[in-house]
């Protein structure tokens, strides 16, 4: 998709607002809805009406989305980044605890992963109908398989 030029005539219906930011239009609707843009100015007819800072707000959203923020999470980022009175430490707080929870899903994973992996060490993959995968899954594998 060719990057959208740098300059561009605001404000600009939902379809621009989505192709300039890079989020769709369901999704912007559904921001909007949950009060992450303030209020969208609208035609006489009802069209939405987005501005240069929605847009802005937007690529923010769409931003702190793809670094796996929590919508309550991007919803008191949005506000402490359009408060210039904010404290970093605020945001700093929000940041640490998200790369805490980050390690905490990693570490379950990999534990995930062990676990399947020493259950396909033990399985034989062969025409027997004997499964220590199924076992386990069915809780009735044998103490052995769980290394």
């Amino acid at each position: 998709m060719p990057s959208p030029p740098e300059h561009h005539n605001f404000p600009v219906n939902i379809g621009q607002a989505a192709a300039l930011s890079g989020v769709s239009a369901k999704m912007l609707r559904h921001y909007e809805s949950l009060g992450l843009l303030g209020r969208v100015t609208r035609t006489d007819s009802g069209y939405r009406q987005y501005s240069e800072s929605d847009v802005h707000t937007l690529r923010f959203i769409k931003r702190s989305r793809d670094l796996g923020f929590s919508m309550a999470e991007i919803a008191e980022l949005v506000n402490l980044w359009q408060n210039r009175r904010r404290a970093s430490a605020s945001v700093k707080r929000i940041a640490q605890k998200h790369v805490d929870d980050l390690a905490a899903r990693i570490e379950a994973m990999q534990a995930m992963q062990r676990s399947l992996q020493n259950l396909l060490h033990h399985c034989h993959g062969d025409e027997r109908p004997d499964c220590p995968i199924l076992d386990d899954l069915a809780g009735t594998a044998p103490a052995s398989c769980h290394g």
